[in-house]
């Protein structure tokens, strides 16, 4: 299993699992998921990281039951596009039950704090890491925890410490994924 975050703080925490940092942005999420399922091809991914919500309190923990790109969306084009990704069905329910008190949610995927178009839950890099893993075969799911309010411009109000930690204990629960 492979634990990708956007971030080495997002990391600092997990031991005894493979990981790497993808770097922020669905973007460059995106690029170098695809590079490293290339050179690593991990048998399964974890997309890890801290994330915003307006009606969760921090640190709770979500899983993605969908990733939502709310950058493209755009109700009034006819132009197809891919808005959505799930997650691989048997890893998030494996994930659901080594993290039962998860709440198990769409997580949106914006460029910017407080683009999530309506998704309740939203970061910054899912969409990118679950598409570049759903094309090259690997199953992936998305885990956050929830550190502030997307509506909380200061970050000094963000509940960082508490977030990674709860992540870092979250994945010690999986790594038997």
């Amino acid at each position: 299993m492979l634990v990708v975050a956007a971030t080495e703080r997002e990391l600092a925490l997990v031991e005894g699992l493979e990981t790497f940092c993808c770097g922020i942005g669905p973007v460059e999420a995106a690029l170098q998921t695809a590079r490293i399922l290339e050179e690593r091809r991990p048998a399964a991914v974890i997309q890890v990281g801290i994330a915003g919500s307006r009606t969760l309190e921090p640190p709770a923990l979500v899983l993605g039951s969908e990733a939502v790109y709310c950058d493209v969306i755009d109700p009034s084009s006819t132009l197809p596009r891919i808005e959505r990704v799930r997650p691989d069905a048997a890893l998030l329910e494996r994930a659901r039950v080594a993290l039962p008190e998860a709440h198990v949610l769409p997580i949106a995927t914006c460029g910017k704090v407080g683009g999530g178009s309506g998704v309740d839950v939203e970061a910054m890099e899912g969409f990118g890491v679950l598409r570049a893993c759903g094309l090259a075969g690997v199953p992936a799911v998305e885990l956050r925890a929830i550190s502030n309010s997307p509506d909380e411009a200061d970050r000094a109000h963000w509940r960082f410490d508490e977030a990674f930690a709860a992540l870092a204990a979250a994945l010690q629960r999986l790594d038997v994924l």
